[in-house]
């Protein structure tokens, strides 16, 4: 999920902090099925990480605009389940990219690929941006994927974002901020997923950091 902050757009400022207590709310006691990998850590079209489904027609189809484009690199192990794990956490960053650029913060994709408090906070973020009266543009890259999985149902997995080359465009001039990169561009990301009764790795926990280190190029 993207965190490219609006300058001019206060009420996404406050839309930001709902979204982190959402997602970081009733952690305060973890234990082992609350895990969330990386989280203890200092340190054109068609969105597809490999390995997703394209088969399953039951997936709903997420086209982006021309001009958003995003990236996923070292998004393959080997492991079958490690890969389907992988495939499902870049669809719901997607999930949320496509949400955005179709202004609907009800959008069934992000209900498809999150659960609990990443799907609230995903739909209090994209709401912020779509009232906001932005969509994206540009490009996302996703890498340095970190998985562990807990047991057959639930797993973790940190990885980064360079939103470096994405901008915030108005949704009706659109006219676009090209904004200067900075150390809060590259963005940790640290999620926890379980696997639902269709075989869908949800994720249901997320949490951001800008700026951390262990993203930093």
């Amino acid at each position: 999920m993207k965190r490219r902050p609006l300058p001019v757009a206060a009420a996404l400022a406050t839309t930001a902090a709902l979204l982190l207590t959402a997602c970081g709310s009733g952690d305060d006691k973890s234990s082992d099925n609350d895990k969330i990998a990386g989280a203890d850590s200092a340190e054109s079209t068609s969105p597809t990480p490999p390995n997703a489904s394209d088969g399953d027609a039951k997936r709903p189809r997420m086209n982006l605009p021309k001009d958003v484009k995003e990236t996923f690199e070292g998004w393959t192990t080997g492991d079958a389940t490690k890969d389907e794990i992988l495939a499902d956490a870049g669809l719901a960053q997607s999930a949320v990219t496509y949400a955005v650029t179709q202004g609907d913060p009800e959008s069934p994709a992000l209900s498809f690929y999150q659960a609990d408090s990443a799907l609230a906070g995903s739909r209090d973020w994209v709401k912020g941006i779509v009232d906001s009266g932005f969509t994206y543009h540009g490009a996302v890259r996703y890498y340095a994927p970190d998985i562990s999985v807990f047991d057959k149902k639930s797993a973790g997995v940190s990885y980064c974002a360079d939103e470096s080359k994405a901008f915030n465009k108005n949704r009706k001039t659109n006219k676009i901020d090209k904004a200067p990169a900075s150390d809060d561009s590259f963005v940790l990301y640290s999620t926890r997923l379980e696997k639902n009764s269709s075989g869908v790795w949800q994720t249901t926990k997320l949490e951001s950091e800008r700026g951390n280190k262990t993203c930093l190029r």
